[in-house]
């Protein structure tokens, strides 16, 4: 049985998640710059600006976890579960995640934050 509380378990998962979407976005920005668009800038500053406010709600979350004395570590990968080790309050649980459910959530929170500012 875990010992972290629900509203904690969620500042655990989007400090998953959030690192997940800001490595989507790099790669995207990476093949965006050398693609030929015709306007290439508004790509690039679309995808940026979506960074920005990613890597701000992080630092809340990284923020709110130290108050929490909570730490998440990536461990391994065997190519179907990824294995993450939360430390909490003084606790260690290891907790794995299926990848395609990774990659799911991942992509909705992608495009919550690419659709944030339209709503």
């Amino acid at each position: 049985m875990s010992k972290i509380l629900d509203e904690d378990l969620k500042l655990v998962e989007q400090s998953i998640y959030l690192p997940l979407v800001l490595s989507v976005l790099e790669y995207d920005r990476k093949v965006t710059e050398i693609t030929p668009f015709k306007i290439k800038l508004v790509y690039v500053d679309l995808i940026e600006h979506t960074m920005l406010k990613v890597q701000k709600d992080l630092k809340k979350i990284n923020d709110e976890m130290k108050k929490l004395k909570m730490k998440v570590i990536r461990g391994k990968n065997d190519g179907v579960f990824t294995e993450y080790d939360i430390y909490y309050k003084g606790y260690h649980e290891e907790h794995r995640f299926f990848n395609a459910n990774l990659k799911n959530n991942t992509q909705k929170l992608l495009s919550y934050y690419l659709h944030k500012d339209l709503q």
